[in-house]
């Protein structure tokens, strides 16, 4: 049993304040009765919530697949930038964050949750949870290349050496501009980028096209998303 209010601003219907004015002018209706207060305990299970005759669902946890574009920063507030929050538009939670962080100017992959139990699963290391990204690389990536990401590299410097776990580098084409896709399960600042820099070259084009189970939707244009699936959330899950 949860507050009105709660119910309500949890939902993304509104602030607490403004939630508690529709209470107030009878736009909100329990059980086909209209509430009058806005502490009135509700089975957020069973309960039929309207605001103005449209019902109000309660979920616990929201998924979101986002395909992120450039140019919108992986946060949840920013003062001066726009963030991968404010795309999701319509109705939606007040605690909303992204899992991970993907840089302002790499696209693709990206869960939006409130589920921080999950997001602590997908991210923690330890847990080993692959990363898979595609990149466009100014240089001749090399099978020498492969085998030192294989084994780790030094992201760091040889004063304080910062080494990655062992990362599987596939080259889709080696030339001048390479084409390549690298799985980690890692999530270091600027990781990828750093990587090719420690192997003499520069990351041109960055994309996430998997994370675990999760697989980037192709129908998905960057800037759009969509909920999960249940056969997503469930393989996320379990």
């Amino acid at each position: 049993m949860i507050r009105l209010d709660k119910f309500l601003s949890e939902m993304g219907v509104g602030t607490r304040q403004e939630v508690k004015q529709y209470i107030r002018k009878g736009k909100v209706e329990v059980d086909g009765e209209i509430a009058k207060r806005p502490e009135l305990k509700v089975d957020e299970t069973k309960a039929n919530v309207t605001l103005d005759g449209e019902r109000i669902g309660y979920a616990s946890y929201v998924y979101y697949m986002l395909n992120k574009p450039s140019g919108v920063v992986s946060a949840t507030e920013d003062k001066r930038e726009k963030t991968v929050i404010d795309l999701i538009k319509g109705q939606k939670r007040k605690d909303l964050f992204p899992v991970g962080r993907l840089d302002k100017d790499t696209v693709g992959l990206l869960l939006i949750t409130n589920d921080g139990n999950l997001a602590h699963r997908l991210l923690s290391p330890k847990h080993h949870v692959d990363k898979c990204y595609f990149a466009k690389v100014q240089g001749n990536v090399t099978k020498d290349d492969a085998e030192k990401f294989a084994a780790g590299v030094n992201i760091g410097t040889e004063d304080e050496p910062e080494i990655t776990m062992p990362g599987k580098l596939d080259i889709i084409k080696s030339d001048d501009l390479s084409e390549i896709r690298l799985t980690i399960q890692e999530g270091k600042f600027h990781q990828v980028k750093r990587m090719f820099q420690a192997v003499g070259k520069e990351v041109v084009y960055l994309k996430r096209e998997r994370m675990g189970s999760l697989i980037l939707d192709d129908n998905l244009a960057e800037g759009e998303y969509r909920m999960l699936t249940e056969e997503e959330l469930k393989n996320l899950l379990f």
